[in-house]
């Protein structure tokens, strides 16, 4: 801070942000001017509101391959309000790009980008993000960093055409795969497939966990309304980029942080849309992880109970049969939002300085459309997600219910156990494995610590014996996640996980397992006493690491309950608990 700011007592801005410390905060300024200046800016420059720009552009990063058109537009929206806009680098995460998961690596970037944020003089900050776990972590370092933050996503991409067939990542990835490994394609096909189903740069194109994120990212009032919504390569993506520059600079001028923004009330309407779009499972991790740094927890049994009153309203794949594109031009999620509109918090203030209310307000009436249902007429009557609880998941376990079998959601299985991914590898394609069209797969070890990093490996494969024979769907329960893309009647999420001495260790090949959506049950159907004597005999001792940010993790981490967030990143007390019940 400059001796003027001092004598004053007005927080620093601008330059005078963040001094390094040589023990001198006149020389301090002097030399970051005169470094700066070896770039050719002017004091003119210099003395407005500094926004910065976090790019996340990488050549490992197709999702965010539009990244230096966002920037430029992003820039020319900063200067247009009279903002000096500074691009800077961090991590830049891609779900296909990223060993062994990306999810290890979210709360590395989280960290990356608050300390960024806290290093460099910055009065406001826009977060450039798009494949899955970038937008979280984003949120998750702008909410602990206290500055004016608002994020900007890369946008979707557009979709492809086999044999006149619209197709898009990924959840036709997945299906296609599923008809190669049942032999019902051949390898010609499959190989002229993968060339159209990521038709252009941006995130996947149906409701994976990036569209997830950012319809998040805008029912909470981070992003500019509107902005989930619009593809990568279209010019309403470039607009809504010019206009977080702009937006930004007002932000930086109010004074309006992310806590005055990222609310229980906005949290509350975050998990309202993450039912009615039938939204990836992740964002429940995600969105427990965003409001744990500002002191909020999520309620599990409560956002349960808002399922019951939240149908799935988008006809969006997986979920339904649409893309983005299509729900881009059905209106965006102002369409969900005036179908939620009464059991939203319309007082809840967005990064505009408007209430979600007079933002609905300002977006018109809407027109006619076939992507968003109305709300007495659902594609699910319930909200696309259920927690369930049992002798199995004791601290919970979830199901994307809208996209799984009705048949098997009430089921019971003999349980055919994987002990972690390598076994799974080895013999799920052996024409050994004993298994059969109505047992339940079981896959241990895939969660937070066990693998480590809970990756997407909870969508099991159905075995290629069983594939080849038509199955297209099995009960599978892991402790693991799954792509937002993927469909399937699949227990998620179970906590606590195998790695740490959850009662998911303990269940063996032959066991009896219980599924009951409709009851909200999972339970390993054999006596306490039985479970008890097997924990006495199989003791677990969680993993470890020597050294490196895989220590760290380990020793860090916490469940999926919690967010998979570290624990010396989320506060000490928690002072507020959403869904409240209605």
């Amino acid at each position: 801070m400059s001796q003027s700011d001092k004598k004053s007592g007005a927080p620093a801005k601008g330059l005078h942000k963040g001094l390094t410390s040589y023990g001198d905060a006149g020389f301090s300024l002097f030399l970051r001017k005169a470094f700066i200046k070896g770039a050719g800016y002017t004091d003119d420059a210099l003395n407005r509101p500094i926004i910065g720009i976090a790019n996340t552009g990488s050549a490992f990063n197709p999702c965010h391959g539009n990244a230096p058109q966002l920037i430029e537009a992003v820039k020319r929206g900063v200067m247009l309000a009279g903002g000096m806009p500074m691009e800077f680098p961090t991590i830049s995460i891609h779900e296909s790009f990223a060993a062994p998961t990306s999810m290890y690596l979210r709360n590395l970037m989280a960290m990356d980008t608050e300390e960024m944020i806290r290093a460099q003089p910055m009065d406001a900050v826009v977060l450039i993000g798009g494949c899955d776990k970038t937008v979280p972590a984003q949120l998750m370092g702008a909410a602990s960093a206290g500055i004016p933050a608002i994020e900007l996503v890369t946008g979707s991409m557009l979709t492809g055409s086999h044999r006149s067939e619209q197709v898009g990542a990924c959840t036709d990835c997945r299906r296609f795969w599923g008809k190669y490994r049942a032999q019902e394609i051949d390898a010609e096909e499959i190989a002229d497939v993968n060339n159209q189903l990521v038709a252009s740069v941006g995130t996947c194109s149906v409701m994976g966990t990036a569209s997830t994120m950012a319809c998040i990212a805008e029912a909470l009032g981070i992003m500019l309304p509107g902005g989930a919504s619009p593809p990568a390569v279209t010019a309403d993506r470039i607009r809504i980029a010019e206009r977080t520059g702009t937006t930004a600079v007002a932000m930086a001028r109010s004074g309006l942080t992310p806590d005055k923004i990222l609310t229980g009330k906005a949290f509350e309407n975050a998990l309202r849309v993450l039912l009615a779009i039938g939204g990836s499972t992740n964002g429940i991790v995600h969105l427990t992880a965003m409001a744990g740094r500002l002191g909020i927890e999520i309620d599990l049994a409560q956002l349960d109970a808002m399922g019951a009153q939240t149908p799935v309203l988008l006809d969006l794949k997986p979920s339904g049969q649409h893309y983005m594109e299509d729900f881009h031009k059905a209106g965006g999620l102002a369409t969900v939002l005036r179908e939620l509109k009464p059991l939203l918090h319309l007082d809840a203030l967005t990064v505009t300085g408007r209430t979600l209310g007079e933002e609905l307000e300002l977006a018109g009436p809407g027109f006619k459309q076939d992507v968003v249902r109305p709300f007495a007429n659902p594609i699910f009557p319930q909200g696309g997600i259920a927690v369930l609880k049992g002798n199995l998941a004791p601290g919970g376990a979830i199901i994307k219910q809208s996209a799984a079998n009705a048949t098997l959601m009430e089921s019971e299985g003999r349980a055919v156990v994987f002990e972690d991914i390598e076994d799974m590898a080895a013999r799920i394609d052996s024409d050994d494995l004993d298994v059969k069209a109505d047992d339940f797969l079981v896959l241990k070890n895939i969660g937070p610590k066990g693998a480590p990093g809970m990756p997407e490996a909870g969508y099991l494969p159905i075995p290629l014996k069983l594939a080849r024979q038509g199955v297209k769907d099995m009960v599978r329960i892991s402790d693991g996640r799954m792509s937002g893309t993927a469909a399937g009647t699949i227990v998620l999420h179970v906590t606590p996980e195998s790695a740490i001495g959850g009662p998911l260790a303990q269940v063996r090949s032959g066991d009896r397992i219980r599924l009951s959506v409709s009851q909200r049950e999972i339970s390993l159907l054999v006596s306490e006493a039985e479970l008890a004597e097997r924990i006495r005999k199989n003791p677990i001792t969680p993993p470890t690491a020597e050294r490196g940010y895989r220590k760290l993790f380990l020793q860090a981490v916490t469940q999926a309950d919690q967010g998979a967030d570290f624990d010396f990143l989320r506060p000490a007390n928690f002072t507020e608990k959403v869904p409240r019940p209605r």
